[in-house]
């Protein structure tokens, strides 16, 4: 039977080991990050069944790293961990999209009851696919960063690509301009912005051959990519 593979992203080094070692003894394949950084790399080289996020750490909070993630999937489960329990905070963490909410302490039994509660209730919705995206005429292959349009293949940039993703799974959706920026360049500065247009435009120009699929500007707020058909 295929193990469930979590995504634990905790900042206090012991806890974090213990949490590990207690669900991957419990069954589960756990991936460990430090701070939120790490926790998004971890989150974009890999597959993953549900995440537990830590709320305060280094580098990039749990909250932020939450709408990162679901920028890329919007539909893995998400149990944030926090050593606060004021209502602000769970309120924030349910509107991010979080699926349960765990305050410090807690026991290992509690944790393993919600996570297995989530999983339960999540497990008939399918993630979109992590490499092969279809739309309109085109075939795009992430991993191997090829736009495939009948027999004709387009070698893409690792940019093109990681943008193009995010489009894909955007489809018909404004894809917000600044949390494309710090995904993929890690920060929403002018320069970076004036980089993305430029990519942007590379991306139009791949997908001239098929007249049906656009990528339009929401001004002021970001990109859609959008089939007319």
């Amino acid at each position: 039977m295929k193990k469930e593979r979590l995504l634990l992203v905790e900042d206090d080094q012991n806890l974090g080991q213990i949490l590990k070692e207690y669900l991957e003894i419990k069954g589960f394949s756990t991936h460990l990050a430090r701070d939120g950084e790490e926790g998004l790399q971890k989150f974009q080289e890999h597959n993953f069944d549900l995440c537990i996020l830590d709320i305060m750490m280094p580098k990039k909070d749990g909250f932020t790293l939450a709408k990162e993630i679901r920028l890329l999937n919007k539909q893995i489960p998400i149990i944030f961990l926090s050593a606060k329990s004021m209502k602000e905070d769970t309120i924030q963490g349910f509107r991010i999209g979080a699926d349960d909410y765990v305050t410090k302490p807690f026991s290992m039994e509690e944790l393993l009851l919600r996570i297995s509660a989530v999983l339960r209730r999540t497990r008939g919705i399918k993630p979109k696919a992590q490499n092969i995206y279809k739309f309109g005429k085109f075939r795009f292959h992430y991993h191997q960063q090829i736009l495939q349009i009948s027999s004709e293949e387009q070698k893409l940039t690792s940019k093109e690509s990681e943008l193009l993703r995010l489009l894909c799974q955007n489809m018909n959706q404004t894809l917000d301009r600044s949390e494309a920026l710090i995904l993929i360049w890690k920060d929403d500065s002018y320069f970076n912005a004036r980089s993305m247009d430029v990519y942007i435009a590379r991306l139009r120009k791949h997908l001239k051959p098929d007249e049906n699929i656009q990528i339009l500007t929401i001004h002021g707020e970001g990109f859609k990519l959008v089939s007319l058909k």
